[in-house]
């Protein structure tokens, strides 16, 4: 057997054991990212009430905590703050995705006074965390009479929507990829701006859109920190954050812990549909983008 054929033969074995470890170790973490999401499951659908139980498998099954979620409205109404933070994630993802979409199409495209600070400055202010700045936008809402009652939506909307034309720099490097001959050409052709960027570049750009639209849905629907300084204890304008949040406190955490979990478990659904129901449209996006 000659040299060369021996090297081949220890390069294979060798290859082949490092495949066998990177593979154990991908299964170990994928077993971590997916066994608190099978327990919280398990736990939803759990007979036995309280916070801990002895066992990792329920001994009895139930549809009794998804149905108190729904019907229990003593406590915790999760119908209406279920309906509170879809109707603020709907409308600030519809905002969002427009300034993103726009300010990052305007900083690629155009030249003007001023787009280099902005952009600069807009990367030095991401450096810092938003919540920073909580308490003067709450007294800001404040001053607005937008934090009471069915108002405090309005000011969610607000707050979520109005800093997202500064998270610019993906949807622009997305854009920056796309031929500025397409939009010359456009324009030659008697097309404006507007025309090239909605008929033109967005039918372009569906997996960035894609992209944009799911961040924006994500961040109001999981949000606490904002929502909780807003809202404060005006129940009747809780998000699911919030609530989900009150079932563990020490004085219902026994009485709702079950329930905690199935709401954890529908809360999920919703990104869940929205993510397969916008997958094809990123999938069609991004087979274009290769056949172009």
């Amino acid at each position: 057997m000659s040299t060369n054929t021996l090297k081949r033969n220890k390069k294979s074995v060798s290859s082949r054991v490092g495949n066998f470890f990177v593979h154990v170790f991908l299964a170990m973490l994928a077993a971590i990212w997916v066994l608190p999401i099978f327990w919280i499951i398990l736990t939803s659908f759990r007979a036995e009430q309280g916070s801990y139980v002895s066992t990792f498998f329920p001994k009895g099954y139930t549809l009794a905590n998804y149905i108190k979620l729904f019907t229990d409205r003593n406590v915790l109404n999760f119908p209406r703050m279920f309906a509170n933070t879809l109707i603020i994630a709907i409308f600030t993802c519809i905002i969002s995705t427009f300034f993103v979409l726009s300010v990052s199409y305007s900083l690629s495209r155009m030249r003007f006074k001023l787009r280099k600070p902005y952009m600069n400055l807009a990367m030095i202010l991401g450096l810092f965390p938003g919540f920073m700045a909580m308490i003067a936008e709450y007294y800001i809402l404040k001053a607005l009479g937008l934090t009471e009652g069915s108002a405090v939506r309005l000011a969610l909307i607000i707050v979520y929507s109005a800093g997202t034309g500064l998270g610019f720099q993906i949807a622009k490097g997305y854009f920056d990829t796309i031929p500025r001959s397409v939009d010359e050409a456009a324009i030659m052709d008697g097309a404006t701006q507007w025309q090239v960027f909605t008929r033109i570049t967005m039918p372009l750009s569906k997996p960035i859109i894609i992209y944009t639209v799911m961040t924006s849905f994500i961040a109001p629907w999981v949000d606490f920190i904002f929502a909780k300084v807003i809202v404060r204890a005006n129940a009747d304008q809780f998000t699911v954050a919030i609530g989900l949040w009150n079932m563990l406190q020490k004085e219902y955490i026994n009485q709702w812990y079950t329930s905690f979990a199935a709401g954890a478990v529908i809360i999920s659904l919703p990104i869940a549909i929205l993510f397969v129901y916008m997958q094809k449209f990123y999938v069609e996006g991004m087979s274009g983008a290769v056949k172009g």
